[in-house]
């Protein structure tokens, strides 16, 4: 017998989009060098290599992220454990929705994400660094 979904994808990019804020790009310039702002850049290790991120943003893989954030977790990194504000991206702003919204879920605040995500970033001209890994 097939699976019985109850929730589709749009059901969950709906549900984050309505509680996460987003950050324009124009923002997020402004930003991203802003000691007060941490940008996560929350894509798979090979799209970080191939393309680069945003300068002074950490990295960590949506697969992993909730081990990264939970204190308890033996896996927690203290970027994540900071009075600043969070601003999550992806490639295009769908994978960052959810995982903002999940970092809400576990308490994070404030957390935001960024429109558009790096695809975005990069076709408005966002200066961008090489992957050190």
């Amino acid at each position: 017998m097939a699976q019985k979904f109850v929730k589709d994808l749009k059901d969950l990019m709906t549900e984050a989009n309505s509680v996460v804020a987003v950050m324009p790009i124009d923002e997020a310039k402004e930003k991203c060098a802003d000691g007060k702002y941490v940008f996560v850049d929350i894509r798979d290790g090979t799209e970080v290599q191939r393309t680069g991120l945003i300068p002074g943003a950490v990295h960590y893989s949506r697969g992993t992220m909730e081990f990264q954030i939970a204190p308890d977790s033996p896996h927690h990194k203290p970027v994540f454990n900071q009075d600043k504000t969070y601003v999550f991206y992806c490639a295009a702003a769908g994978r960052s929705a959810l995982a903002a919204k999940l970092a809400m879920d576990m308490g994070m605040s404030p957390v935001m994400h960024m429109a558009g995500g790096f695809d975005e970033w990069v076709k408005q001209d966002g200066p961008v660094q090489a992957s050190n890994g």
